[in-house]
């Protein structure tokens, strides 16, 4: 662990828990990426055992890690995070926000102002607050990365208007944190995913909507252009990596991608 593309770094993954599913949520494969190759990672999630089992797989490969339970829709937990990784690790190198919900959206006839409020808090307000109480950190070290986990939606068309327009708001408030802290030293990306194989997608849609796991799977795959199928949270990782890594040093304000083609639909 002492050698890799993060090593001597410190890295803050928000959503480090996930989902109960079959399969690995982006921001535990994220952690476990990142530990890989170097980081010390605080793990933050509202569920803290969730996090835990993040950390066990994280030592059982040798890594380090800490738990930090957080509501990132609150403030104080906000300024908590950033305090906690400074008195554990020292510093902030690399901030990682992964939340994100969708439950309860619809179309603008029928969604709820409740729905409306939890999606826009939980997506967008969690970014602007984790960013607000890190980026003192990282200006004060002279630099630092943040990569905000956003969502093909925000430039497709699709029938949630406060998912998309939440993700939309995550690309925008990135734009403008790119532009504002490059005099500090401090990359801002936003990494878009398109439709993956994860539990919050999988298992989470499939109840929601009362259809069978292995059919919203077969829907799902034949949405995506490239070798029609779904990517996994790995393919969010990696990218997450390399716009962590040095290998990005010259990159900020981007807003990358990550679904197969679907979004190059749009041209």
């Amino acid at each position: 662990m002492s050698e890799g593309r993060l090593a001597g770094k410190v890295a803050v993954v928000v959503g480090a828990g996930q989902t109960p599913g079959a399969t690995i949520g982006n921001g535990r494969a994220t952690a476990l990426c990142f530990a890989r190759e170097g980081a010390r990672v605080l793990l933050v999630d509202r569920r803290h055992d969730s996090a835990e089992e993040t950390g066990e797989l994280i030592a059982a490969e040798g890594g380090e890690s800490a738990v930090f339970e957080a509501d990132v829709t609150q403030e104080d937990d906000c300024r908590g995070i950033a305090r906690a990784c400074v008195d554990v690790f020292g510093r902030i190198d690399v901030l990682q926000n992964n939340v994100g919900i969708g439950g309860g959206d619809a179309g603008p006839t029928s969604l709820t102002e409740e729905a409306w409020d939890a999606i826009l808090d939980t997506n967008l307000k969690s970014v602007f607050l984790t960013c607000k109480h890190v980026l003192p950190v990282m200006r004060e070290q002279g630099g630092g990365v943040i990569t905000n986990i956003s969502s093909v939606a925000a430039v497709c068309s699709v029938g949630i208007v406060a998912y998309k327009t939440s993700k939309a708001g995550v690309n925008a408030f990135t734009h403008a944190l790119a532009i504002g802290n490059a005099p500090h030293g401090i990359r801002v990306n936003a990494i878009m995913p398109g439709l993956m194989n994860t539990p919050m997608a999988i298992e989470g849609i499939s109840e929601a909507l009362g259809v069978e796991r292995e059919a919203l799977i077969a829907q799902r795959d034949a949405l995506v252009p490239l070798r029609g199928g779904m990517g996994t949270a790995w393919d969010v990782a990696y990218a997450s990596l390399f716009l962590a890594s040095d290998e990005a040093r010259f990159i900020t304000g981007a807003i990358l991608p990550v679904d197969g083609g679907q979004s190059a639909r749009i041209g």
